[in-house]
């Protein structure tokens, strides 16, 4: 049997080298940026187009690369930033294996220019598939840019699997916003299709948090702050009363570099305990400093999970020191039965002295010297003062029906007196029972627990839940309102003014057509403030703001493409929001309506997430308990 093994060519194993390295185009702006921060630059650049398809450029002022770097940064395994084994565990850099150059240069066209500082003239490679097309010496200032086009142009596979574009600049969007946020020291630049997105300059840490997720921001952090020989912590928390429903604003950094653990991320959750409301997650942005060796990074093709040494310690030293920071700057409620306010210095007594209490005593005074009258007699004591006290004939009450005998006297007969009293009578204000006539047959419906609807049919009763639907009713209304665009608004007289982050507001611009057939009137969409004029007649002034983080989460989490996509994603998201909730009293005409609605729905068994809104139980069902 001839020998079957055989060694790969270098592009195949380059592109599947790309299948781990380069998943998307945000994996390629991840490469691309860490390699500039290691080459010690202080203003980054990066230029996009079509969301990464067409063009990914980063620019920095960095060392740059000779000549000989230049083309061997484009080989497998060919890397600066460590020599031995056991380097991967004193680890300072973000690219470390070799093979991020090399798996984009398969999938692209790739264009480098580069030049040394002490070097008078730069280098330019320009690399198709894993192919040198071109080296030769050209002009460009200190530094290097790269330039990546056509992306997975040779793989068509690959690239129908990419999502559109709004979802593409999403993910990108993410990875410049965990990179830039771990190096506030650094001026960062983006830039989509020619437009500027984000200008970063250079800052403290908290400064750059609040320039990427806009200016309010600032009024939701509290900082946290703690040393020890294991872990160095600092960063900030969010106030409870900011929690929001969606995940996006919570950040892992281990020794600059960002990380996912969610065995970190309940240490933090376990601290915010009893502070949150249902179905809320906290902000966070945590910077760890540990020793690098005490951790392990090359565990996981993206990097972005860690392992460390002693995890227990860490969970417990984050719970703490978060803990801390809510307590100490009064984020979490304190009780203290010592203090009284009522008893704090006034302002106006407060720099005056205590002045010592005197005592005045009446040294003559003396009680058994005094008169004291009794219910049988009196006594009397003689003495130099004589001070009398008497007390009121408590039998003076005969005066209060002086008259009255004559006054009924005057009448005829005292008969005559009562002939016009009336008594009151013992009457019956409830029965079991309903026996009123007018009444029978006008209440069908009966609401159970404030939870349940039912009502009768032919064939026995039906329970439904409520919640669900009156989701499946408005799921249908709202879907009806966007394909036709038929929605009633009502207008607001102060308009409202939300706060969301960049990338909040580009998921909200998707759907706005879609919103504004729902009844939403938008004014304007500025780079961190939503205004809204209008809304559904469905739905209240204070649910708006809940409702459009709950669209937000939805659209982050399932990341719709196409426009019917959407629009049921739209319509599922905002009938979840505003359906009335269990144990909210229903009136008797609200009861009937709902069941009336229901069941005139193209669908009235179940609810947009395939969940059943009522059940019926038949006689023969209801005979057999008994």
């Amino acid at each position: 049997m001839s020998d079957i093994i055989q060694l790969l060519p270098d592009h195949v194993a380059n592109q599947i080298a790309a299948g781990e390295v380069v998943q998307r185009p945000a994996s390629v702006v991840k490469e691309l940026l860490e390699n500039a921060i290691d080459a010690q630059a202080t203003h980054i650049k990066l230029i996009i187009k079509e969301a990464g398809k067409t063009l990914i450029q980063v620019i920095d002022n960095g060392s740059g690369m000779s000549v000989t770097d230049a083309r061997l940064s484009f080989e497998r395994h060919a890397t600066s930033k460590i020599k031995a084994a056991e380097d991967l565990f004193q680890l300072n850099t973000k690219g470390f294996r070799g093979e991020a150059l090399a798996s984009i240069a398969a999938i692209a066209h790739v264009e480098l220019k580069t030049k040394q500082d002490d070097d008078e003239v730069g280098t330019e490679i320009n690399i198709e598939g894993s192919e040198v097309i071109s080296q030769e010496v050209c002009v460009t200032p200190k530094g290097t840019s790269i330039s990546v086009k056509n992306l997975f142009y040779n793989i068509p596979a690959r690239r129908n699997f990419l999502k559109s574009n709004a979802v593409e600049l999403r993910h990108i969007i993410d990875e410049f916003h965990r990179v830039t946020m771990a190096h506030h020291a650094i001026k960062f630049d983006m830039y989509h299709n020619g437009s500027e997105v984000f200008n970063l300059p250079v800052t403290n840490c908290r400064q750059r948090i609040v320039n990427i997720f806009g200016g309010k921001t600032n009024e939701k952090l509290v900082p946290v702050q703690e040393e020890t020989d294991l872990v160095t912590i600092s960063g900030f928390i969010g106030k409870p009363e900011y929690a929001k429903r969606t995940r996006g604003e919570q950040f892992f950094f281990v020794n600059n570099r960002f990380i996912k653990s969610a065995y970190l991320n309940h240490a933090v959750n376990a601290a915010f305990e009893g502070l949150l409301k249902d179905k809320t997650h906290p902000s966070y942005f945590v910077y760890l400093t540990v020793d690098p060796i005490s951790i392990d990074i090359n565990i996981h093709p993206t990097k972005t999970e860690i392992k460390f040494e002693d995890e227990h310690a860490l969970y417990a030293m984050l719970r703490a020191s978060i803990k801390h920071s809510l307590g100490q700057f009064n984020v979490a409620p304190v009780l203290d039965f010592d203090r009284d306010a009522s008893m704090d210095t006034p302002y106006e007594y407060k720099s005056k002295t205590a002045q010592t209490p005197t005592i005045e005593v009446d040294r003559n005074f003396n009680p058994f010297k005094e008169e004291k009258v009794s219910g049988s007699g009196s006594s009397s004591f003689s003495g130099k003062s004589h001070t009398s006290f008497k007390k009121e004939s408590a039998a003076d009450w005969e005066n209060l029906y002086i008259g009255l005998e004559s006054e009924m006297t005057t009448d005829k007969s005292v008969e005559n007196n009562f002939s016009s009293v009336e008594f009151e009578s013992t009457e019956v204000t409830g029965s079991l029972f309903e026996t009123d006539e007018k009444k029978v047959g006008h209440h069908t419906t009966y609401q159970l627990r404030k939870k349940y609807i039912v009502t009768t049919i032919k064939s026995g009763m039906v329970i439904v839940n409520q919640h669900r639907a009156h989701q499946r009713i408005l799921y249908e209304e709202l879907l009806r309102n966007i394909t036709m665009a038929s929605a009633v608004s009502q207008q607001l007289l102060f308009p409202l003014t939300l706060s969301f982050s960049k990338k909040e507001i580009e998921l909200l611009t998707t759907v706005k057509e879609q919103l504004e057939n729902t009844g939403f009137v938008f004014g304007e969409l500025s780079s961190g403030e939503v205004e809204i004029t209008g809304i559904p007649s469905v739905t209240s002034e204070k649910e708006v703001a809940q409702l459009l983080e709950q669209l937000i989460c939805d659209l982050e989490s399932e990341v719709p493409d196409s426009g019917f996509s959407q629009t049921d994603l739209l319509a599922r998201s905002i009938s979840k929001s505003i359906a009335v909730r269990a144990g909210v009293e229903l009136v008797s005409e609200q009861q009937q309506y709902m069941v009336n609605s229901l069941f005139a729905c193209t669908e009235p068994t179940i609810t947009p997430d395939n969940k059943q809104t009522f059940i019926t139980l038949t006689v023969d069902e209801i005979d057999k308990k008994f």
